[in-house]
């Protein structure tokens, strides 16, 4: 269009500059008249043309400023998107969250990195994260036999998790449920399901739910709720994390068969110390079935099972006063006036009620962490216990242990290969009230006031030698002193006990993990050596929370 305009201009143009008298030579007044009135026409038809070009012009530069201004708006935009993707942080308007946390005067933490294993997460501005939880599901499936009857097996196999007939056991099936609370807290919640072998019923029970402070100053941690005893390495850890398959014997004897845990709180202090060191200070509740060394009292799997211990005629316990070899046990407690039961040692538990702080139970345990070199580290950790037990009610128990754990792992090495070392010792004085009763006839028997001194140990090494597969080697030792009711040697929780467990490991991904392992078991109140064989599979469902080194 601006083309046609132009060339109209260029024409009109021509027009007015031709000569006169090349349209009026005879200068007839009415012809020059007209050629005037022309003219006129066609300088108001020039000047509509040039402003109607100056009027485009105007516009197409107002068009172009548009663009361009439109254009710098996106490149902005463009640019702002950059920085929330770099700092997500430095977009968040301040938010009634914010306001409220500085009018507390709680310190503004720089933000973690995000977690790959969270579901989801935004930031809310400031110190606050919304997070969904962490859910994933853990299952432990074992097949295996062995040289002796299912009902050995039971006394063999101390720990609840652990398989313990010929044949198959579904050994947990674990609900894990972990995230944030709020800007001062965590939670976690762990609940176990498990099929009883024999008689396919089904159990549910909630391992684990507490809450763990994550503000607190001065390098203070706080947890409470229901929880496992920070004694150890192997009592503060679920099943699925074991490097073994099953439950250490002296954990078994101390501990119980679902490992020491229940309702209380546990704080937690950093020294400030050039390497990580942690003081740990916990109460809980001395009862129930998790607290067999305390006032729970009854180890639930020593006496199960029936049958044969054996593998011949007999109870459990075979002959009450006679050993292996067929000798009678003179340092056997007698059952006086047939008084036994199902605590430790054979004696009666005794139901007691909280009265005081002293009807709980205390925990110390001071670890620490060094690194060597860039290869080398090392834990080092004291733990200590002190509670009531269920003999009476002027009866206690102290528990004491040693533990380490030593790792190589040469840096950069995506995992693999690697060593780990990783030993327990434990002891436990377990001081007896004295015990009275009426018998049938009217007279009264005692059991005197004693004190039991139960020990044991276990050392294994596990070499991961290429990419999923790694091997080891674990030993085991468990004794005591003091004389259980128809004699130690007959106890399968108190006896004389040697174990040796080879192991073959391979992990496809980090979501499964096939396990054989072999036990060759030496055993007070068993007439010969045990042979057995496991083979454990493991797989895992979403994302599980990190567990400690």
């Amino acid at each position: 269009m601006r083309t046609t305009l132009v060339i109209a201009l260029i024409s009109a143009t021509s027009i007015l500059l031709s000569p006169p008298g090349a349209s009026a030579q005879a200068g007839d007044p009415a012809e020059v008249q007209a050629l005037r009135s022309q003219v006129d026409r066609l300088q108001q038809t020039v000047e509509q043309l040039q402003h109607t070009i100056l009027q485009m012009q105007k516009d197409s530069t107002s068009r172009d400023q548009a663009l361009e201004q439109k254009v710098e708006a996106q490149e902005a935009q463009v640019q702002a998107i950059q920085r929330q993707q770099v700092d997500p942080m430095a977009a968040q308007v301040v938010s009634p969250l914010d306001q409220a946390l500085d009018e507390l005067g709680v310190p503004d933490f720089a933000p973690a990195a995000p977690d790959r294993r969270a579901l989801w997460s935004q930031p809310l501005g400031g110190n606050a994260q919304l997070r969904l939880i962490d859910i994933s599901a853990d299952v432990l499936f074992f097949a295996g036999g062995s040289s002796e009857r299912d009902a050995a097996i039971s006394t063999l196999q101390g720990g609840s998790h652990d398989p313990k007939q010929r044949g198959f056991t579904l050994g947990q099936a674990e609900l894990s449920l972990s995230g944030a609370v709020d800007p001062y807290f965590t939670g976690e919640a762990h609940i176990l399901t498990s099929v009883n072998p024999s008689t396919g019923e089904t159990a549910f029970e909630l391992e684990e739910a507490f809450l763990t402070s994550s503000a607190l100053p001065y390098d203070l941690q706080l947890e409470v709720g229901h929880f496992l005893t920070e004694f150890g390495q192997i009592n503060p850890q679920h099943p699925h994390f074991w490097d073994w398959i099953d439950q250490p014997v002296v954990n078994s004897r101390m501990f119980g068969g679902d490992g020491m845990r229940q309702a209380g709180f546990r704080a937690s202090w950093l020294p400030p110390t050039p390497w990580f060191s942690e003081f740990h200070f916990g109460m809980q509740n001395a009862g129930g079935v998790t607290m067999a060394s305390f006032l729970g009292g009854e180890l639930a799997h020593a006496h199960g099972g029936g049958g044969d211990a054996h593998g011949g005629g007999g109870d459990a316990h075979g002959d009450e006063h006679a050993d292996e070899h067929g000798h009678a046990d003179e340092h056997a407690e007698e059952p006086a006036g047939g008084i036994h039961g199902d605590g430790i040692a054979g004696r009666p538990i005794i139901a007691q009620d909280v009265r005081g702080f002293g009807d709980f139970l205390y925990l110390t345990r001071l670890e620490n962490s060094f690194d060597f070199t860039d290869d080398v580290t090392a834990v080092f950790g004291l733990s200590g216990l002190y509670g009531p037990n269920s003999t009476g009610r002027e009866a206690d128990t102290w528990l004491y242990g040693l533990d380490m754990k030593w790792r190589w792992q040469p840096a950069g090495n995506f995992g693999y290969p690697f060593l780990t070392w990783q030993t327990e010792l434990m002891k436990r004085d377990y001081h007896m009230d004295r015990y009275t009763q009426e018998t049938e006839t009217g007279d009264l028997a005692t059991l005197p006031g004693r004190t039991l001194k139960d020990w044991g140990l276990y050392t294994q090494l596990l070499y991961g030698f290429r990419t999923g597969w790694a091997a080891g080697l674990r030993y085991e030792y468990a004794g005591g002193s003091g004389q259980s009711i128809g004699g130690r040697k007959n106890d399968p929780f108190r006896d004389d006990r040697h174990r040796l467990s080879p192991l073959l490991v391979w992990r496809p991904t980090e979501f499964s993990r096939i396990r054989l392992q072999y036990n060759y078991d030496v055993a007070s109140h068993l007439n010969d050596d045990a042979h057995t064989i496991w083979l454990g599979f493991e797989w895992l469902y979403g994302a599980h929370a990190a567990h400690s080194f």
